[in-house]
């Protein structure tokens, strides 16, 4: 039996087919897009955005007596940070001092004391002189005594107080080069002594030095250009040497992508490769950069605990190698970016 169609249903037809026909066209288009997508560019979702990120630390122990930055605040390199209260450090700094003073007013004192026993010395050779020359003349004497008792001349008392008189000389004589002697000792002995103060000086400077830089170390200053993270201390808190006091996002190194390819999408990337960046911040804006470095292991390489297949059961996961990219857009585009944000990573093979 014959049907007959109305113009309607003949309109909603041809409607229909062309309706169809444009969703086949469409398909076939994306589907030739993927491939083509699939062919020349790789992509992944496993890529965040990288700044490097510092810990502000006290290199001494005392309370903080005043904070002069606020949470997310931009500072520049030496901008004061915190001050700790420095009452402590600055009395060490003079004790260390008033040391100091005292070793060095100890070498002036040994100084003088060597310039007198010096004198001394002189004076002891210049009496050396003397008794020798008076020795001299007691030998000459006791010879001509003897002489004249053989010649029996002189009285034996004569020839005994001429020996007796030799003797007298010749110990003055033995005194004076005794007391020379003990001079110059004396002299060596002092300057032994300053070479102990001289290195209890250094001694000293060097701990006056290092009060001096715990001084320093109590005004806590910002290391670079950058911005202050979360602020966690409070004014009057008792810190610790080495105690992590606030973080600070260094601005002066600019920002990059870290981007994990699976180990089956590297094999043409390469330094310089372009890339497109799209963050789930900003969806609708694509960031411009290029690879500059390929990590030489796979993530799971740095890990604490690096994975040992040959410890157990084998089950195959796809590695994925961390891919360094820089931003080549402009300072004020890149500047909207934070580290941390997840951005999906196109490269171009």
């Amino acid at each position: 039996m014959k049907k007959n169609y109305t113009t309607t249903d003949q309109l909603i037809t041809k409607v229909t087919a062309w309706i169809a026909a444009i969703i086949g066209v469409l398909l076939l288009i994306w589907g030739a897009s993927s491939l083509w997508d699939l062919y020349k560019y790789e992509e992944t979702n496993d890529a965040q955005v990288e700044e490097y990120i510092n810990p502000i630390t006290s290199r001494v122990t005392g309370y903080i007596r005043k904070i002069q930055y606020e949470e997310n605040q931009e500072v520049n390199e030496g901008d004061t940070l915190l001050i700790i209260d420095n009452s402590e450090y600055i009395l060490g700094e003079q004790e260390a001092e008033a040391a100091l003073m005292n070793a060095q007013a100890q070498i002036k004192v040994l100084e003088s004391n060597e310039e007198t026993t010096r004198r001394i010395a002189k004076v002891s050779e210049a009496q050396i002189a003397a008794a020798k020359a008076k020795l001299l003349k007691q030998q000459q004497d006791h010879e001509r005594y003897s002489k004249l008792f053989k010649a029996e001349s002189a009285t034996l008392q004569q020839l005994e107080n001429s020996k007796a008189a030799l003797d007298v000389a010749n110990a003055e004589y033995l005194s004076a080069r005794s007391n020379y002697e003990a001079s110059i000792s004396k002299v060596d002995d002092i300057k032994s002594q300053k070479g102990v103060y001289q290195a209890e000086i250094k001694r000293r400077d060097a701990l006056l030095g290092r009060n001096k830089l715990d001084v320093g170390y109590t005004v806590i200053t910002a290391p670079y250009h950058g911005k202050m993270g979360r602020r966690t201390i409070q004014q009057g808190q008792l810190i610790q040497a080495g105690q992590t006091l606030a973080f600070i996002v260094d601005q002066k190194a600019g920002k990059w992508v870290i981007a994990n390819f699976k180990e089956t999408q590297i094999a043409e990337m390469h330094i310089n490769t372009e890339v497109e960046i799209v963050t789930d911040a900003f969806p609708h804006e694509t960031f411009k950069g290029k690879v500059i470095s390929l990590s030489p292991a796979t993530g799971a390489r740095f890990s604490l605990l690096p994975p040992d297949n040959s410890t157990g059961n084998f089950i195959k996961v796809v590695q994925r190698i961390p891919v360094k990219i820089v931003l080549t857009d402009s300072k004020a585009k890149i500047d909207k970016l934070r580290a941390g944000m997840n951005a999906n990573v196109t490269a171009v093979k």
